[in-house]
C-alpha cells in the first residue's frame, strides 16, 4: 500500500500518523497475510485497540452516569463496544476500501463484512495509541464513536431481553437464538413455557401467561448465563 493511500486513510480517520507503517498494519487482514507470508496481520493491534476502546467507554460511562450501578454501566459499554456498532462507525468512515484482504475475502465482499470492519476499526485505534499515546487515542475514540455513545442510554432503555440476547449472540458469533415453546391448560387459561437454545445448548427458560412473556424471561436468563460465562 503506497504512502498516498495511507495518508488518505489517515485523513479519513482524523489522525496524522507519524509512523504510517502502523496504519498499514492496522489495515492488514489475516486473509491477506495468508497469501503473503512476510506480512503480519492486524490481530495484535485489534487486541490492543479493543482494550483502549473498552477503557474509553468504561471511563466515559462512569463519569457521565453517576447514578448507574455496575450492571448498567457494563451494559452501556457493551452496547457500544461490540462488532455491530464498531462496524457502523467503520462504514461511516469508509474504512472498508482501505482494508487489505486476500483474494478470497475481497471477491466475497469482505470489505463490508461486520467482523472485518470492526476488527479494522479496533486495530486503527490500537495503532493510534502506539503512534501518539493513550490521550490521543482516547479523544479520537470519543470523536469517532460520538453518535453511538450519545445513543447508548436511550438504546439500552428500549431494548427488550430478546433483542439484547440477539445482539449478544451476534457479538459472540453464536448464531440466532432458537425458542422452544410448550403450553398447558385450557385455551382461556394457558400457561406458556419457553426454553432458548443457543448453538444447540439450553441457556435459559421462562414461563408466563403469553408466549412473549415466557420468551422474554427465557432470554433474560440466557443473557445472565452468557455474561457469567464471559466474566
Amino acid at each position: 500500500m503506497n504512502d498516498s493511500v495511507l495518508r488518505e486513510c489517515s485523513s479519513v480517520v482524523g489522525h496524522e500518523f507519524r509512523d504510517l507503517s502502523l496504519l498499514q498494519l492496522a489495515l492488514t487482514h489475516s486473509s491477506y497475510t495468508a497469501e503473503y507470508d512476510d506480512e503480519p496481520s492486524n490481530e495484535r493491534l485489534e487486541f490492543l485497540g479493543d482494550a483502549v476502546i473498552g477503557l474509553v467507554l468504561a471511563d466515559e460511562m462512569y463519569r457521565r452516569h453517576a447514578d448507574f450501578d455496575e450492571g448498567v454501566l457494563t451494559d452501556l459499554r457493551k452496547s457500544v463496544v461490540n462488532a455491530q456498532t464498531l462496524a457502523v462507525a467503520a462504514r461511516r468512515l469508509g474504512l472498508g476500501k482501505f482494508v487489505r484482504l486476500g483474494r478470497g475475502e475481497a471477491t466475497t465482499g469482505g470489505s463490508d463484512k461486520t467482523s472485518i470492519l470492526a476488527n479494522a476499526f479496533e486495530a486503527v485505534i490500537g495503532a493510534v495509541h502506539l503512534d501518539a499515546g493513550l490521550a490521543v487515542a482516547y479523544q479520537l475514540s470519543l470523536r469517532l464513536l460520538a453518535p453511538e455513545i450519545a445513543g447508548a442510554v436511550p438504546g439500552l432503555r428500549t431494548l427488550d431481553p430478546k433483542t439484547q440476547l440477539q445482539e449478544l449472540t451476534a457479538e459472540l458469533e453464536l448464531g440466532t437464538p432458537n425458542y422452544v415453546l410448550e403450553d398447558e391448560g385450557p385455551d382461556h387459561d394457558k400457561t406458556f413455557f419457553a426454553e432458548v437454545l443457543i448453538a444447540g445448548r439450553r441457556r435459559g427458560s421462562g414461563s408466563g401467561r403469553t408466549k412473549k412473556a415466557a420468551e422474554q424471561q427465557a432470554a433474560a436468563e440466557a443473557i445472565e448465563s452468557l455474561r457469567a460465562q464471559r466474566a
